[in-house]
């Protein structure tokens, strides 16, 4: 096999512009993902099962339909219908946040359902609302318990991030699929992708797991 390091060379300034995409989309879908899977996740644990249906549903479709799917149907379907065009970006960042939102609400779900209730009772009878006993008692605590399953779904984000070139958001794969393209040679460029895919996802779990330790010690 006749392994041509040249034709890395010049599409490396690519590669570097998708990596930087691939982080960014990855750290804004994994950001809102989270703030809008702390809501759904306290309103599948509401008591009311009106207002807890629509939650349930929305995590069952995103967990149980493909993300290649998702993406198609925000990018030609939700971000046209708000702003009479695609946006592939933008696409691609809505609908790792709407998917990433069903997983991480389950983790929130089971973090704060882990914590004793005793911990609530106790909160109450100093006073405290319910609102400010999730806010100051039982949400620190669950945030330790869900730092490890959390740093999982941003590994899993950061993968998922490389199906946006199907919609041609120009990430890392999908540089890596337009050298492939070019000089129809595919180990160049598939291995090249995937080793800064490997470097990413396995500098992600070491600071991760520096962080779970530092947590764990405080």
């Amino acid at each position: 096999m006749d392994f041509r390091f040249d034709l890395i060379a010049d599409y490396l300034p690519l590669f570097l512009r998708g990596t930087l995409i691939t982080i960014e989309v990855s750290v804004l879908g994994i950001l809102f993902g989270t703030i809008l899977g702390l809501f759904i996740g306290l309103g599948k644990m509401t008591k009311n099962k009106y207002i807890r249906l629509p939650f349930v549903w929305y995590i069952n479709f995103f967990r149980g339909t493909p993300l290649f799917l998702q993406i198609l149907l925000v990018h030609f379907g939700v971000i046209p219908a708000f702003i009479n065009d695609t946006n592939a970006f933008i696409a691609l960042i809505t609908a790792l946040s709407l998917n990433s939102a069903a997983y991480i609400a389950e983790i929130f779900r089971a973090g704060i359902q882990s914590i004793d209730r005793g911990q609530m009772e106790a909160a109450r009878s100093l006073g405290m609302n319910h609102k400010q006993a999730m806010r100051n008692v039982i949400l620190p605590q669950a945030f330790k318990r869900m730092i490890p399953p959390l740093g999982n779904e941003f590994v899993v984000l950061i993968k998922d991030s490389s199906l946006g070139a199907i919609i041609a958001a120009p990430e890392l794969m999908y540089w890596g699929r337009a050298m492939q393209g070019q000089y129809y040679r595919p180990w160049e460029p598939y291995l090249t992708t995937a080793l800064i895919y490997l470097i990413l996802t396995l500098t992600l779990s070491y600071v991760l797991e520096y962080v779970e330790r530092k947590v764990k010690t405080e």
